[in-house]
Order: C-alpha cells, then sequence, then structure tokens
C-alpha cells in the first residue's frame, strides 16, 4: 500500500452505473480503479500488482461473489489487512452481518448517500494509514531490541575470546571462514537449495557466539596448559549447553522468527556434535546435527589448529586442511569436506588476514 501518495480505492461491482456513482463521489481525493467481476479484482492484485488502500466489493456478482473475493483476500499475506468494504442493499441486515464475521471492515448501501459513503471510506482509509505507521513504528522498535541483543552478545562473545587468551581475530575469522564455505556450498547441487531457504546472512553472523557457554566454565580448567582429566573434560563439555541457556535466556523476550538468535543455539548446542554420533552434548548423527552447526564444527576445528592456544602451538596451514579432510564422515559431514580443497587458497588468505 502507498500511504505516501494518493490513496487507490478499488471499486468492484458488475452493474457500470453502481461504479460511476462511487466514482464520481471518491474521485476528488482519491485514484480509483474499477472492476466488474471477482477475476478481475483478483487480476489486478495477484497478476498486475495493484495493491488499493481499501476496496469497495459488492456481494452480488454473477462470476465470484463477494464473500468468495473476501475469502481469496483474506488468504494472502498481500492483501489480507486491506479494509473491505461490503455494498449491501439497504435492508440487507443479514447479508451485512455475514460479511463483518467475514472480516470485512464495513459496509456501505445502496442508494448511496454521498456524506455516508465519503465518512465510512475516509475513516478506514485514515485507520489503515494509522496502522501502517504503527506497524512500521513496531518494526523499528523490534529491530532495535534485537540488535542491542545481537550486540550485547558479540561484545559477550569477545570477552570469552579474550579471557580464553585469544584474540577478537578469532570471532572475525570464525565469521569469514563460515562465510566463505557458505558461498561454496551455494554451488553445490545438494546445499544450493537447503541454504537458498535459510537466512544466510543470520547463520554467518551467529557463527561467532558458538563458544559463548566458555564464560560458565572456571579458568583453572579453560586456561589450563595442560592435558585435561577425564573429569575437567566433562566440564568443558558443558559449555554447549550453558551457551543453549544463555541463547535461550536473551531470546525469551524476541519472536520465534529470530533467525540469528534460532542459529546461534543450533550452533552453540551441536557445534561438538561428529558426524558419526560420537559427539557431544546429545551424540546427534549424521544430518540430525543442525546444518549451521555442521559448518561451524568444521571451522572452529580449522580456526583451533592454526591458532596458537596455551597448550600447543599452531599448525600450518596445509597440515591443519589435512587433519580436517582425515576427518571425512566421521567427525565431518563428507559433503562439506568434499568442497574445501576448492577453497583452501580462501582460507589461508583469511588466516593471513586476520593472525592472532
Amino acid at each position: 500500500m502507498r500511504y505516501n501518495e494518493r490513496d487507490i480505492i478499488l471499486i468492484v461491482d458488475d452493474i457500470d452505473i453502481n461504479r460511476m456513482l462511487l466514482r464520481d463521489m471518491l474521485q476528488d481525493d482519491y485514484s480509483i480503479i474499477e472492476a466488474a467481476s471477482g477475476a478481475e479484482v483478483f487480476k489486478l492484485l495477484f497478476e498486475d500488482n495493484i495493491l488499493p488502500t481499501a476496496i469497495l466489493l459488492d456481494i452480488i456478482m454473477p462470476d465470484i461473489d463477494g464473500f468468495q473475493v473476501l475469502e481469496r483476500l483474506k488468504l494472502d499475506e498481500r492483501t489480507n489487512k486491506i479494509p473491505v468494504l461490503f455494498i449491501t442493499a439497504a435492508d440487507s441486515v443479514e447479508t451485512e452481518s455475514r460479511g463483518l464475521k467475514s472480516g470485512a471492515a464495513d459496509y456501505v448501501t445502496k442508494p448511496f448517500n454521498h456524506d455516508v459513503v465519503r465518512a465510512r471510506v475516509d475513516n478506514h482509509i485514515n485507520l489503515a494509514r494509522y496502522r501502517h505507521s504503527l506497524e512500521i513504528l513496531v518494526a523499528r522498535k523490534a529491530a532495535e531490541v534485537t540488535r542491542t541483543y545481537e550486540q550485547t552478545l558479540e561484545v559477550l562473545a569477545t570477552i570469552i575470546e579474550y579471557r580464553n587468551l585469544e584474540s577478537g581475530a578469532h570471532i572475525r575469522r570464525t565469521t569469514l571462514l563460515a562465510e566463505a564455505i557458505i558461498e561454496r556450498m551455494l554451488q553445490s547441487e545438494r546445499f544450493k537449495p537447503i541454504l537458498l531457504s535459510e537466512n544466510i546472512h543470520s547463520m554467518i553472523k551467529a557463527s561467532a557466539l558458538h563458544d559463548i557457554g566458555k564464560i560458565g566454565i572456571s579458568d583453572n580448567i579453560l586456561l589450563k596448559p595442560s592435558k585435561l582429566t577425564l573429569s575437567e573434560f566433562e566440564i568443558i563439555k558443558t559449555h554447549t549447553t550453558i551457551g543453549k541457556q544463555i541463547i535461550e535466556s536473551v531470546a525469551i523476550d524476541l519472536p520465534d522468527n529470530d533467525f540469528y538468535l534460532k542459529y546461534a543455539d543450533d550452533i552453540c548446542h551441536n557445534h561438538h556434535e561428529r558426524w558419526d554420533g560420537k559427539g557431544y552434548p546429545r551424540g546427534l548423527k549424521g544430518e540430525e546435527i543442525p546444518l549451521s552447526a555442521r559448518i561451524i564444527t568444521i571451522v572452529d576445528v580449522y580456526d583451533a589448529l592454526i591458532s596458537p592456544r596455551c597448550y600447543k602451538g599452531a599448525y600450518p596451514h596445509d597440515v591443519s586442511i589435512g587433519i580436517i579432510m582425515d576427518g571425512r564422515g566421521t567427525q565431518f559431514d563428507p559433503d562439506i569436506i568434499d568442497i574445501l580443497p576448492s577453497i583452501a587458497t580462501q582460507l589461508r588468505i583469511i588466516e593471513d588476514n586476520y593472525k592472532d
């Protein structure tokens, strides 16, 4: 709908004189388009993509009646909020009641009264404008809240990396490595249809949060320079479930369709699962593991190999790629692993440009 221009009114009636009368009443302030049948309405809205601000709709028409037209409009998200005013006979109380129950916003009666028609149309146009402005405001506020949460989580992830004696470059590398792999996956016949249905940008951004659960691990374990004991390793493993709990606590006040936090949840909880089912925390196997986590598992291991840690030195790029390739079909999704040789040079460039 276009509220910053002249509003469009669609008049639908199979009788020419009715359309003419309504057009004369409204054309001084509105742009008028007309249809003589339900089929013409569908063509204008769904083929020509003309979306009026309001519709005046006759009920009794020869091909598709007004109730059927209204039902179709309510099923489409592009048209279900357009106010529809039924055109009815003066004595059709039952029809008016049915129309309002079906979702009509109002009605105008025949014979038409100029002042009544104008008042009802003007009221619904103003309501539509107000609702549209309110929806924009709510969307902006929701985006602001979401971005605040995202920034808070990203800052927390950066703090965790520094606490883990790693630089902020690790987070930057993680997102760039994930992006490189995903872009190459988009060229794969297997992954392209799947990824096209995903919110790839949110998936890439969420990769930075994979280790956010380490905030709940004590320093004497997290920073231990020697090999962990079995009990210490069990504690380290809990960073996956702690990460999930953190994301869920943040997401509680956000919409269910917040892709960023959905992927963050999947990645935090599952990035240590293995393709062969021998990972943790749940022992998921194969495609039971969310795709986002299967990608970040590879990214996380590769970055750990090429980076110095308090308990090890950095492995060369070629050695790291070789170790990753050896995990094909056991630790890692074999189809994702198969694309790595084609982007090995790109991974090396990211490594060189964002060193710790």
